[in-house]
């Protein structure tokens, strides 16, 4: 049995300075067999409409709402939202027996962002000036629903792939504005202020500095933007993308740097569907700084990419047991997953 190079590493712990959290990283497991889960090959080329589509272009959506003929990015509020914009009724918090026992009305509001029109897409099949179409979409959701007074947190995110739960092929993410700020976003937005006061520095900025100075973990650049490897990634492909530019949010973003966004984001997702030759499942999202009245000078824009897939098309990682129970584990090392992502960008 041949032994990968990265097992002589050896077990280790990695610190994720956003959360604040621990990885375990195994590098030996690489070599242990595989007769689990084997996920089924992706589904042929779909049709370019689909008539039972609820949300291509003309078609009825299951709440009676018609999409128009739209021809590029389309957005309108989920028909089915995890929350409303107005919580009228609901007291201000649950029967109180216990301080262990304590629920809050959370008011919000949740839109879908169709992508194309086109049913048969992803985004790593979309053109540049496609992508940036969706990315100006972002930008003006963001600035729009930041005005509203109620609401304090923003995130913009895309499930793609039935492994990662999306409910319909059709290329499209989503976006949910809260009332209250949510755990991810407060966890990395504490770490972030604290390492500013600490040491006068953007911790992202300094991690970016290093990161492209070392080279190892980095996949792909442009001149605007940066995705690396993070050096305490959980998922075996995890991809972190970073401003260059100092920025708390997408609506900061120069017409310039839309175009170098959308550049990066058809760069990654094209460099993952290379990696095994398949259309590659993740969930991504962008953290931003909250939009409430505070300012937030710790803030660096960043999106998260974290895709399941472990060593094939068919075989995925799982968070079970130990990872549920104690901490996240991985087996294979940042920098070897850095080091085959960057074969994958050979052919783009």
């Amino acid at each position: 049995m041949t032994v990968d190079p990265q097992a002589i590493a050896g077990a280790h712990r990695r610190y994720n300075p956003l959360t604040r959290e621990w990885v375990l990283v195994s590098p030996q497991r690489t070599q242990r067999p595989w007769i689990g889960q084997v996920e089924p090959a992706p589904p042929e080329r779909r049709m370019e409409y689909d008539p039972q589509c609820y949300l291509c272009p003309g078609n009825r959506r299951m709440s009676g709402a018609q999409n128009p003929q739209y021809e590029g990015a389309y957005v309108f509020d989920n028909d089915f939202p995890a929350m409303l914009p107005a919580t009228a009724g609901l007291p201000d918090s649950a029967p109180r027996q216990s301080p262990l026992l304590v629920s809050h009305p959370e008011r919000g509001i949740c839109r879908v962002v169709c992508f194309s029109p086109r049913h048969d897409l992803s985004m790593a099949e979309l053109s540049v000036a496609e992508i940036h179409t969706v990315v100006d979409v972002w930008c003006q959701q963001y600035s729009q629903l930041a005005e509203l007074q109620f609401i304090n947190a923003i995130t913009i995110f895309e499930n793609r792939g039935e492994t990662m739960g999306a409910s319909n092929p059709h290329p499209h993410g989503q976006i949910w504005a809260n009332e209250s700020v949510p755990n991810e976003l407060r966890k990395e937005g504490t770490a972030q202020e604290e390492y500013l006061q600490e040491s006068g520095q953007c911790m992202l900025c300094n991690y970016l500095e290093m990161e492209r100075g070392i080279g190892e973990r980095l996949v792909l650049e442009n001149t605007s933007f940066v995705t690396v490897v993070p050096f305490w990634a959980t998922w075996p492909f995890e991809t972190l993308v970073l401003s260059k530019r100092h920025i708390p949010s997408v609506s900061h973003l120069r017409p310039t740097e839309r175009g170098d966004l959308a550049q990066m984001l058809s760069w990654l997702t094209r460099c993952y569907d290379n990696l095994f030759g398949v259309p590659f499942p993740y969930s991504m999202g962008f953290h931003q700084q909250p939009c409430d009245s505070a300012r937030h000078p710790a803030w660096h824009l960043h999106a998260h990419y974290y895709p399941p897939l472990l060593r094939s098309a068919s075989v995925r990682k799982f968070l079970v047991g130990y990872e549920m129970l104690a901490q996240p584990q991985r087996d294979l090392t940042s920098e070897t997953a850095a080091e085959m992502l960057r074969q994958a960008a050979r052919s783009l």
